[in-house]
């Protein structure tokens, strides 16, 4: 059963080893080379995320699996900094059931936003698929995503 708790400062080091695993398997889709967004692999920028964001590990039956930042931009306006899930648990479906599980935490979110590189149509296609449209592009090749929640979709 899938399951997020809120990060501890102690956590810190699984999550940037989940991180780094995560966002070090997209060279199989098409990532230039390793790498990841800022501080993926940096146990100091995990416990400063800790501490100003809404940091999740998500977790399997018990067993830490992946994490989620999730952030307010401006009243009912959130951002999802990131979301990963460890090599062997991806394209499961598992993704998907953590979002589930953290929309109800954001009952007055009217708008969630997240960027991902252009060249990771694996994550492009997981997004549309959690209802995030496409907004914009930027000259560096980040997709810009935005998924409106309707009232009746709140909790």
């Amino acid at each position: 059963m899938i399951a997020l708790r809120p990060a501890q400062e102690q956590d810190a080091a699984l999550l940037v080893e989940l991180s780094r695993r995560a966002f070090d398997s997209d060279g199989d889709y098409g990532a230039p080379g390793p790498g990841g967004p800022p501080g993926y692999d940096d146990a100091a920028w995990q416990r400063r995320a800790i501490d100003w964001a809404d940091y999740y590990v998500i977790s399997l039956d018990g067993a830490a699996i992946g994490g989620i930042i999730a952030y307010s931009t401006a009243p009912g306006e959130y951002e999802m900094g990131r979301i990963f899930l460890a090599p062997e648990w991806q394209n499961q479906g598992l993704g998907r059931e953590a979002l589930a599980l953290l929309w109800p935490l954001y009952p007055h979110a009217a708008v969630w936003r997240l960027d991902t590189p252009a060249w990771n149509v694996r994550t492009r296609h997981f997004y549309a698929r959690e209802g995030f449209v496409e907004t914009s592009v930027t000259e560096d090749g980040t997709v810009m995503f935005e998924r409106q929640v309707t009232p009746a979709g709140r909790q």
